[in-house]
């Protein structure tokens, strides 16, 4: 009869052959927890109460709850391998359970001074086509909220400057529109120009390019950018979806019309933007603190 150590050894090769190290070692590390829980009780004698006893044991241990839910996926794979060939292993030991919901992260944002110290333009009277791209790209991340996805895949065409809005292609390719402002219509034309002067007979329609001409890619846009908040001066780790989080933070701190910041963010259901408000409700508490008579400290007096 093959025993726990066996099996999952089997199930380890299975995953080895898949190509994937990190997720082999992940798992393996997840069902030898599960082995430790059964003891000397073989798989196939495992209840229901027994994968819960055990999950709540790694709980208590101070697993967290995205460690858990990988553990517990881990697990299932384990078991669905094994049941392919050993008709004694029990699939519904696994029914309804679930991990302990991990709590929701704040968005992590800047400051309305630190967005706008990043995203002014440069002092410098000249330009290279390189910042004009960049300045054109970090005044479209803040000034209209969108993805990094969305902004490299704009096309020249999905631009109207005369409108003043973009049309960007979200998630399942839903098309929205966005306004853009006149600080990022000014960036684009600077740099459409410097594009024309630069390769623009080339046949790539992308609005933003690479050094080679051809599309730019997200892991340049990440570079540039961080490369800019070390110029400025902003110490803490800057990225494209910051500057989207940003954006939703600071513009319902000024509207407070969440439908409007769903709109802009293109996202689906008003859940997804609703946890801004415990953003905006940090920024008044904080206002409050600082204002209110009852709320400041008494100063101590010599």
């Amino acid at each position: 009869m093959e025993t726990n150590r066996e099996a999952l050894d089997r199930f380890a090769q299975s995953l080895k052959a898949r190509g994937s190290p990190q997720t082999e070692a992940r798992y393996v590390r997840a069902c030898e927890s599960l082995i430790a829980a059964a003891d000397t009780a073989p798989l196939s004698q495992l209840k229901r109460h027994d994968i819960q006893r055990a999950l709540a044991k790694l709980h208590a241990g101070g697993l967290a709850p995205r460690t858990l839910a990988v553990t517990l996926s881990a697990w299932r794979s384990w078991f669905r391998y094994l049941a392919k060939t050993d008709a004694s292993i029990n699939l519904t030991v696994f029914t309804g359970l679930k991990a302990p919901k991990a709590p929701k992260r704040l968005p992590n944002t800047l400051t309305e001074t630190e967005a706008v110290r990043l995203v002014a333009p440069p002092d410098t009277e000249k330009t290279s086509p390189t910042s004009a791209r960049d300045q054109a790209m970090f005044e479209v991340l803040y000034g209209c909220g969108i993805r990094i996805g969305e902004l490299i895949g704009l096309d020249i065409g999905d631009v109207d400057l005369v409108s003043g809005e973009i049309r960007v292609f979200g998630k399942g390719r839903k098309e929205r529109v966005a306004p853009l402002g006149a600080p990022a219509c000014n960036a684009i034309a600077a740099w459409l120009l410097e594009r024309a002067h630069n390769g623009g007979d080339a046949p790539e329609v992308a609005l933003f390019l690479g050094a080679r001409g051809e599309r730019i890619s997200a892991p340049v846009v990440r570079r540039a950018l961080k490369s800019r908040a070390r110029e400025r001066g902003i110490s803490s780790h800057v990225y494209p979806h910051r500057l989207r989080h940003s954006f939703a933070s600071h513009v319902l701190q000024s509207s407070g019309d969440l439908r409007a910041v769903q709109e802009l963010m293109g996202h689906a259901s008003i859940a997804s933007t609703q946890v801004y408000t415990h953003l905006d409700f940090q920024h008044l508490a904080k206002v409050y603190d600082q204002a209110h008579p009852r709320a400041r400290k008494k100063r101590t007096t010599s």
